[in-house]
Order: C-alpha cells, then structure tokens, then sequence
C-alpha cells in the first residue's frame, strides 16, 4: 500500500468532516446561511490556521513513527471551516434545515472518500502495471 495515498485520502476526509461539522451544528442551532454565518466560519477557519501554524512550528523534526502523523492530518483542519464558508455563500438564504443537510452531505462526501480507500488503491495499483509495461 502506498503510504502518500492514504495521507491524501486521510486528509481530504479529515477537511471534508471538518467542513461538515460547523456546518450541522449551526444548522441545528437554528442559523440559516447568511453573511454573518460565512465571516464566522472564515474566522474559525484563520483561528484554526494561526493553532496549525504553532502546531506544526512544534511538530517533532524526526517526523511520525510509521503511521500517519496525527499532526500533518491535525494540520489540515482549518481547510474545514473555509470549505464550509464557501459552501454557505454559495447558498446564501438556505433556511437552517438546508444548512443542516449541506453539512450531513460534506461529511458524507468526506466519508465516502474514506471508504474509497481500497478502491483507490486499487486503480493506482494497476495504473502503476500498466505504465511499467
């Protein structure tokens, strides 16, 4: 198994749910989309960047030992909450169960890449055949 792939697959996942998350609270807390909705996730989203920032400034310089490093994953979620902005100016007036369901499907888009994993593999597996022929 080829070890990139599954930190990109790790990672894509990781974003997707933590785009979807914000996004069914806020929903279940009765906000609808709105511009109020997408500069407070934008600020989640840079608070989010400024931890990753300290985060990977103290990351252990000899890197993980031989799983995927919980910190280049951890790294990687302040993409969520910008993915969730971008979602919610796109639907900008979605009533509060809209922006329930919008978060419902970012994390099932996130989880479906997760369990794509195997799949993944195995197109790059043959492509990898076949290029070598």
């Amino acid at each position: 198994m080829d070890r990139g792939l599954d930190e990109v697959v790790m990672r894509g996942t990781v974003v997707l749910l933590a785009g979807g998350l914000p996004l069914v609270a806020a929903g279940t807390a009765g906000v609808a989309g709105s511009l109020a909705l997408v500069v407070a996730l934008a600020a989640a989203g840079g608070a989010l960047y400024l931890a990753a920032e300290r985060l990977d400034a103290s990351a252990d310089p000899d890197g993980a030992s031989g799983a995927l490093d919980p910190r280049a994953v951890a790294a990687d979620l302040w993409l969520g909450p910008f993915l969730a902005a971008a979602v919610v100016g796109a639907y900008l007036g979605a009533s509060p169960g809209e922006v329930q369901a919008l978060g419902g499907l970012l994390g099932l888009v996130g989880m479906l890449n997760y369990f794509l994993r195997p799949f993944y593999h195995l197109v790059y597996g043959i492509a990898r055949r076949v290029a070598s022929l």
